[in-house]
């Protein structure tokens, strides 16, 4: 082909000038990120024909995107929250594992956050939910950039409550009288109760769970009006507690079907909160929102009919040799999640992206639609992927990498891979499944390689001797080296995960429990949380 003319050349500018003038026109977009807890690829009645139970989501999916091969940068809460808010792997940013009510530590505060750079570019900045990123000093999340916090430090089930809702194994409501009437029950946090914090103060402790959804949806359309209002572009991180385990109690449904009925109601309750979002968005974002709904990881296949649905990706390899291959694990399962992306006028509507995305790319494509830049001296995970959101391509990562999550190998370490269709395994391990088995550890030199094209399941990695394996390996091995290598020479951060009960959230440690007397506390007690907490 001769080079176009110069009359070619300005048509194309102005065509291009004109698809991209939408996403401009207003100024700076509102971005609404809704994580949800544990919720599983199948979950949503767009993914999975046989679920019903959301369609707020499944109209969110037919107004705007939805994402079929998306994955969370981890397979459980802190390092998947983590690699969220900096876009960086916990390889990167050292938040590996969980973090636990004693912990000192959090997030390294030498990491820059999606808030931090939001708010320097003129956004309102707001987080409701679960945090699970630290809590004690300078790690809760009013120090993380949020100009506003109402929510729960770390999971639901972290801290005992008077209506316990439902868990696996059930636990009991939290103490209210002395040493003598404690109940020890293992898994069951009993010594503590949940607080809820709105900024830097527990306002309530222990949480109503059953009310808890309603109050963080209140929050949040508030949150949304007020930030409206001020004129200014805002942030909403909504950190759902909904998968995890169910927070209330539903009406009994039938002996037969108890257990799916339970998870069903809650996952309605989700459904439902997120269509109030979506509608208070609508009302009050301008026409000029992006609400982005994802997963933090796949389901907790321990807790058993309270667990989610992980649709086609089953492991079969993992599940015919022990252990679950969800939450924790590097199988689909664990971190193919349900991802949907909504902003009318810029996001065509009842499309389907097959694109290799990730939770990391969240960072970074938020900072370049708010016209932002990328902190210095670091590398980053994720992609600004704003070309996929917005229609013009469908084209993702090359290579996106697995960290370990708990379940086998060291904890934030790499040796799980993706390139192309193909995934490569040199660890493999089940977590805990319903039945209590726990798949061991295996190490694999050359790697087990699965064709994702033809086995979603992953049942059948590929023969060793065959073509199709000698001729990927190469390409595998390379990707593998250079992706450890870019990670070893980067600017590395380390999370201090070292306890103290000291740093135990707790609004009267003289009240059996921690207890407040009171949902509103006195001007005395305010400033006792605060300085408890913090």
């Amino acid at each position: 082909m001769g080079t176009p003319s110069p009359q070619v050349v300005l048509v194309l500018a102005v065509a291009l000038a004109g698809l991209w003038a939408p996403c401009v026109a207003h100024g700076q977009p509102n971005f609404i990120v809704i994580l949800a807890d544990d919720v599983g690829w199948g979950d949503l009645g767009a993914n999975w024909a046989e679920t019903k139970e959301t369609p707020h989501l499944d109209e969110l999916a037919a107004q705007g995107m939805r994402f079929v091969d998306f994955h969370s940068a981890a397979s459980t809460c802190s390092p998947s929250r983590a690699s969220l808010l900096t876009g960086r792997l916990g390889a990167r940013n050292g938040v590996t594992h969980n973090f636990a009510i004693t912990s000192v530590g959090g997030l390294p505060l030498n990491e820059t956050t999606l808030a931090d750079v939001l708010r320097e570019a003129g956004y309102s900045t707001g987080a409701i939910g679960k945090w699970h990123l630290g809590h004690h000093g300078h790690h809760h999340p009013s120090f993380r950039g949020f100009d506003y916090y109402f929510g729960i430090p770390y999971s639901h089930d972290m801290g005992c409550t008077d209506t316990p809702g439902y868990n696996l194994p059930p636990c009991p409501p939290c103490p209210r009288h002395g040493a003598a009437a404690r109940v020890v029950r293992k898994d069951c946090y009993t010594e503590v109760a949940l607080p809820l914090f709105e900024n830097v103060t527990i306002v309530q402790q222990p949480v109503n769970l059953s009310s808890l959804a309603a109050r963080y949806a209140e929050q949040a359309a508030w949150f949304i009006r007020q930030a409206s209002d001020s004129g200014r572009p805002f942030f909403l991180y909504l950190a759902l507690a909904h998968m995890h385990v169910p927070l209330g109690v539903p009406p009994p449904p039938p002996p037969a079907t108890a257990g799916r009925d339970i998870y069903g109601a809650t996952l309605r309750e989700m459904d439902a909160l997120v269509g109030r979002i979506k509608r208070v968005s609508d009302r009050h974002g301008k026409g000029n929102t992006l609400l982005w709904f994802a997963g933090d990881n796949g389901p907790w296949a321990q807790k058993c009919e309270l667990a989610g649905c992980v649709g086609p990706f089953v492991g079969a390899w993992q599940r015919q040799r022990g252990g679950s291959s969800a939450k924790q694990t590097t199988w689909e399962g664990g971190h193919r999640v349900p991802a949907l992306a909504y902003w009318p006028g810029h996001i065509p509507a009842k499309r389907t992206s097959h694109a290799l995305l990730s939770t990391l790319d969240i960072f970074p494509t938020l900072v370049a639609l708010a016209g932002a830049a990328l902190p210095p001296n670091r590398r980053f995970d994720g992609l600004d992927v704003s070309p996929v959101l917005f229609g013009w391509s469908d084209v993702g990562h090359k290579v996106l990498l697995h960290p370990n999550s708990g379940a086998a190998g060291k904890d934030g370490e790499i040796e799980v891979l993706r390139l192309a269709q193909y995934k490569a395994f040199y660890t493999t391990g089940g977590a805990m499944a319903c039945d209590g088995s726990v798949g061991p550890a295996e190490h694999h030199q050359p790697p087990l390689i699965f064709n994702l094209d033809r086995d979603i399941q992953e049942q059948e990695p590929l023969d060793v001797a065959s073509r199709e394996y000698q001729a990927v390996l190469p390409a595998i091995s390379r990707a593998y080296a250079q992706a450890l290598e870019d990670i070893a020479t980067d600017n590395v951060s380390i999370a201090d995960y070292s306890k103290d009960p000291a740093a135990t959230p707790c609004c009267n440690a003289q009240h059996v429990a921690c207890r407040c007397q009171a949902a509103v506390l006195d001007q005395h007690t305010e400033r006792r949380a605060t300085w408890l907490c913090l």
